[in-house]
């Protein structure tokens, strides 16, 4: 990981579990970092779940459908901010830390989901788009993809991982 230089743009998730804060690779994937930042300005993931927890891989969120309210627009997982941006794959590498963008099999696809790497999973590279990586906020993943799930990876309804509010802030 390296740190942000002052003056960067990053996003802050604050969550039920801690904050967690991420920088983007807009040299690597701008329609992606661009489409994101829009998001978190509109307060679209405000309220958002992380919807699918796999320990020893990803956790994953992003999903309007998780919101209170908007269940019955489809299950978690489904949902997504009504466009499709197409790929952008680039040289790095999905490590524990990274920010992607999910998916469906069309690799051009992507909307608002996204996944938070929580451990390295090479077969991932080349495959989907990373955007990002963590700064801070690990510890708070790492707590999140522990949580009692039920067998569709999906964290229990007395345990959720809620999205309270996003933020764009500026390095210093």
């Amino acid at each position: 990981m390296t740190l942000p230089t002052p003056g960067e743009t990053l996003a802050v998730f604050h969550t039920n579990l801690g904050d967690i804060t991420l920088r983007f690779f807009s040299d690597k994937a701008p329609r992606h970092v661009e489409a994101f930042q829009k998001l978190v300005k509109e307060g679209f993931y405000n309220g958002i779940h992380f919807h699918r927890v796999i320990p020893g891989f990803m956790i994953q969120g992003g999903c309007p459908n998780t919101k209170p309210g908007n269940e019955k627009k489809g299950p978690a997982g489904t949902g997504d901010a009504g466009y499709k941006l197409k790929q952008e794959f680039n040289d790095t590498k999905h490590v524990r830390g990274i920010l992607s963008a999910a998916r469906a099999q069309d690799p051009n696809s992507a909307g608002s989901q996204f996944f938070l790497m929580v451990a390295t999973s090479t077969h991932l590279d080349n495959q989907y788009t990373a955007f990002g990586e963590v700064v801070t906020g690990m510890d708070v993943a790492d707590k999140i993809v522990a949580l009692k799930r039920d067998r569709s990876d999906r964290p229990l309804p007395e345990n959720p991982a809620i999205i309270e509010s996003a933020e764009l802030i500026t390095a210093i």
